[in-house]
């Protein structure tokens, strides 16, 4: 017979827990991720995100500490998910421009697809990126995407096809800065040009003119 007392939800949590913490702990990401991005890091509360998993506000500050240890987690875990996804594009294998062509269009279409990327990124700016100050997580995160187009500029240069001079770091923050806009600006831009942005029409002239930007700024 089925004991009531296995059925409370103190007892399901527990047993989430001790069966599968990994997944409790995505899950715990998953819910203050939507909290954070909804409610910026000061208007989230832990109990919320609590009552969406399954676990308890004191097994959240068991994993990460305290509310601030959460949010630079969850940052953390979506620097590494783009980070990866540049990563996973096999650009080596292409010629410099196509290279650039095919890393400019893939930033791009990750911001459109992930707009709580973009929208934690504002909120830490907010607070001045004293999270990011504190992850050396996310530190070791980000010099992987200046190597990346750092390979890719240096062998445009090399074939002659690139000119001198330039700085990696620069033309990965214009890439990002073209590719985020859409996305951070959407409202204001639409609230004042009554223009969306983020309509498949106006995409796909913005996709192609980031491009554009960016292969112009490198060609000799």
């Amino acid at each position: 017979m089925t004991n009531p007392a296995d059925k409370a939800p103190g007892r399901r949590r527990q047993a989430s827990w001790t069966q599968d913490p990994e997944g409790v702990r995505r899950g715990i990401l998953e819910a203050a991720r939507a909290a954070f991005v909804e409610n910026g890091l000061s208007g989230a509360r832990v109990d919320d995100i609590a009552a969406k998993t399954a676990t308890s506000k004191r097994m959240i500050y068991y994993y990460f500490g305290d509310k601030e240890g959460l949010y630079r987690a969850v940052l953390e875990s979506m620097y590494d998910r783009i980070r990866r996804f540049e990563r996973s594009l096999d650009l080596d294998a292409l010629p410099p421009e196509e290279a650039m062509t095919r890393l400019t269009e893939a930033t791009f279409d990750y911001h459109i697809g992930n707009p709580d990327f973009v929208r934690m990124v504002m909120v830490e700016n907010v607070h001045h990126a004293r999270h990011l100050k504190a992850s050396r997580t996310i530190a070791r995160l980000n010099s992987s995407v200046v190597a990346v187009t750092r390979g890719i500029y240096e062998r445009g240069v090399a074939a002659g096809l690139f000119r001198a001079g330039l700085e990696p770091l620069d033309i990965s923050l214009t890439i990002s800065a073209l590719s985020i806009y859409n996305v951070s600006h959407r409202a204001t831009v639409g609230q004042v040009f009554d223009y969306d942005m983020c309509a498949p029409d106006a995409l796909a002239r913005r996709r192609s003119m980031t491009v554009a930007a960016i292969l112009g700024m490198l060609r000799r």
